[in-house]
């Protein structure tokens, strides 16, 4: 079983043998795929069908989700109609109507990939749903001797304490939790670890995905963004001088980035003036207002940073509830 998961994490587009009932494992993918960060054109992988989680719709071929253990969460097909299989390796999926099911969640903490296949054209979606390490195991601002620190108590609805922690191991740093962005990334800058710990919200992703396929449309081509940085321990934020409080760096709903192709580890020259100045933070400022303007699930903070001798310019985007603006 160890080994069908790390295919799973890796190989996301895989087509394995159907299912002859709600808990039989996943078999291995007939053959290696290439993950969509390393191919040579942008692509936004996206399907024609969509899957309800819970509370989130998906309609990309690899998306992470984020439950508890033992979590009951259902699972729909949305959008067309067909005959759709559940595929799962581990948990209990049972049917529950018409191409939905209600899925619970394994008791350990980790990686368990559900994947839905479309029988009348054989693709399938991926979702590498992590259970995750419950917040009461957060003890004297640590888990696993991995330092956290402290949440603060949540001052409204948009600051409630993370329902818990993505536990992190070296081999989960390059599981997909959508098509162009893995865990890795979002992983905090503090040393520590093996393992270390974090939070993601699965919104934060898909405005990401969202902005990263206006920056193609709009004739930058773009595989993936920098993330200068993600996930932020409170310990962490705290120890860089940072005085705010609750960053939404600590709930898991925030990066801060920008486009370097050429891999000199800035941004790039995004409006074409030979220059690399704060406007190029402010063009990709542009279209991720555009994206947020189109979805109310995708609402949240925006800054544009000018470029300093520590680092070039780039955007803090965010999907905390409700809009704010800073930065030049």
């Amino acid at each position: 079983m160890f080994w069908e998961i790390l295919l799973g994490l890796f190989l996301p587009y895989a087509t394995f043998a159907p299912i002859s009932g709600p808990t039989a494992g996943v078999a291995l993918p007939a053959a290696p795929i290439v993950d969509s960060v390393t191919v040579e054109s942008y692509s936004p992988q996206r399907l024609p069908f969509a899957v309800r989680f819970g509370d989130a719709e998906n309609d990309y071929r690899v998306m992470a989700m984020f439950v508890l253990p033992n979590e009951s969460v259902p699972v729909a097909v949305t959008r067309v109609a067909g005959e759709f299989d559940l595929q799962a390796g581990e948990g209990l999926a049972t049917p529950s109507g018409p191409a939905a099911w209600l899925w619970t969640a394994p008791t350990k903490p980790g990686l368990y990939p559900v994947t839905i296949l479309d029988r009348a054209t054989s693709q399938t979606m991926t979702l590498n749903v992590f259970v995750m390490v419950p917040y009461s195991a957060l003890h004297r601002g640590s888990i696993d001797g991995y330092r956290i620190g402290r949440y603060p108590a949540p001052r409204s609805e948009f600051y409630a304490r993370p329902r818990g922690f993505v536990r992190v191991t070296p081999e989960l740093r390059l599981a997909a939790v959508s098509p162009h962005f893995q865990l890795g990334q979002f992983v905090c800058k503090q040393a520590g670890g093996p393992p270390e710990y974090l939070v993601l919200r699965q919104p934060l992703l898909v405005k990401l995905e969202e902005v990263l396929a206006r920056v193609n449309e709009n004739g930058r081509e773009a595989h993936t963004f920098t993330l200068l940085s993600a996930y932020r321990t409170p310990l962490y934020n705290a120890a860089i001088g940072n005085v705010t409080t609750f960053s939404r760096h600590h709930y898991g709903d925030a990066a801060d980035i920008f486009v370097d192709g050429d891999g000199d580890g800035r941004m790039d020259d995004l409006n074409l003036d030979g220059r690399h100045t704060l406007a190029d933070a402010r063009w990709l400022g542009q279209l991720v207002e555009s994206v947020q303007d189109g979805s109310e699930d995708l609402v949240g903070g925006l800054g544009t940073y000018s470029p300093t001798g520590e680092h070039g310019a780039f955007v803090h985007v965010d999907v905390r509830g409700f809009q704010a603006r800073w930065g030049g």
